[in-house]
């Protein structure tokens, strides 16, 4: 979207270059690349990276309501709910569609939110990568709040590791040798010395978590938290120990903002940045361009449930209508050029919340398929995950 920076990348793009970093990246972690990395970054105007902040601010002043707890005490299934809920969220995902507004000029649009962690290392190696590369620029950056590479790094450290020893900070996922994010999980570990624990292999006693290495017990003073509850339940895993007890652990990522921070915050947000979204118990009749909206689930995570083609019939049919929400669609824009068709893009806007929630990254979805997902772009170039790139 910087043009001039634009057509520069791509007249010295390489492929053989490309080709080098996806292998150095492989090869340094266990060939856990198992997403797509596109072979190019975005470059971001001053302009949309300010209609961006007013997106974020927007959303921030939901979250930071005072009612705000009380509005989404439902949000949790009781069975999944788990105990010393902090005062909020410790890590913070806004993904926004890059759409055309109807002036047509490039506008953010969120798709969705999470209070749950994303790829915090992942993105950061990223950027040195791509550096290493190719010619990006020095004074673009994907950091934000005056954050740099160094600083970053340092920032995120101190939410994981707290005053704690690093053993006794553990990265808590389901076999996490086989997560599709598992790079992430890799990076992390090199870089503040925080073991990944399965979370069959963490066991109880009394109120204290303890892990073993060896023929060492560990205790476990902080819980990266990174599993979810979904796929414990459809895969029936039985844990060693009390989800729901009052644990001395502090959870960095609280479980509980999963859920809060999730769809079921979407129809309290009124912004022009965030489409119309209403919880369906709530509508005494229905928009009268049902074609222009989505139907989601509110208890189900990673697409499952999602209906596109949303009816009359359709809706009047469901058993248990408080558990879904009415989401208007939204078109991406074509725009970023490449050899042989424009692509279009959606950007997460990371942010940590120690003190005050504070935007620090940013990670960026290129497609050229119907949607965003692996499963629209195969045998496609130029797609998968990247970085946007700004003036500081």
């Amino acid at each position: 979207m910087i043009p001039e920076i634009r057509e520069a990348f791509n007249a010295r793009f390489d492929p053989h270059a490309y080709e080098a970093m996806v292998n150095e990246i492989n090869s340094k972690y266990k060939n856990s690349l198992v997403f797509r990395v596109a072979e190019t970054p975005i470059f971001l105007t001053n302009e949309f990276i300010q209609r961006l902040n007013i997106a974020c601010s927007d959303i921030l002043k939901v979250l930071m309501a005072k009612d705000y707890r009380e509005k989404v005490k439902n949000a949790i299934p009781p069975e999944l709910e788990v105990a010393n809920e902090d005062e909020h969220t410790t890590f913070l995902q806004l993904d926004f569609a890059i759409c055309k507004d109807e002036k047509g000029e490039y506008s953010p649009q969120l798709i969705e939110l999470q209070g749950f962690p994303s790829l915090y290392a992942f993105q950061h190696y990223l950027d040195s990568q791509i550096r290493k590369y190719f010619d990006i620029p020095e004074p673009l950056t994907p950091f934000f709040s005056g954050l740099d590479s160094q600083s970053y790094k340092k920032v995120f450290g101190k939410v994981l590791l707290g005053d704690s020893d690093p053993e006794n900070v553990i990265l808590l996922e389901l076999e996490p040798e086989k997560q599709k994010t598992r790079i992430d999980f890799f990076i992390t570990e090199e870089y503040y010395g925080i073991p990944q624990v399965c979370i069959t292999d963490l066991y109880q006693k009394g109120d204290r978590l303890f892990y073993r290495q060896g023929r060492r017990e560990i205790p476990v003073e902080r819980i990266y938290y990174r599993f979810i509850f979904d796929e414990l339940i459809r895969k029936n895993v039985q844990c060693g120990f009390d989800i729901h007890a009052d644990l001395d652990v502090v959870w960095v990522g609280h479980p509980n903002w999963f859920f809060k921070i999730s769809k079921y915050t979407l129809p309290l947000i009124d912004s022009p940045y965030c489409p119309p979204c209403y919880f369906l118990k709530d509508l005494s009749e229905y928009p009268g361009d049902l074609e222009n909206y989505v139907l989601k689930p509110l208890f189900s995570f990673a697409g499952h449930g999602v209906e596109i083609d949303v009816t009359p019939e359709l809706l009047e049919n469901l058993p248990d209508k408080e558990n879904y929400i009415l989401q208007k669609k939204i078109e991406y824009a074509p725009f970023l050029k490449t050899p042989d068709e424009l692509a279009k893009a959606e950007i997460r806007m990371m942010f940590i919340w120690d003190d005050a929630p504070m935007l620090v990254n940013n990670l960026v979805r290129i497609s050229k398929g119907k949607m965003m997902g692996v499963d629209y772009n195969r045998n496609k170039s130029w797609v998968g995950s990247s970085l946007g790139y700004h003036f500081p």
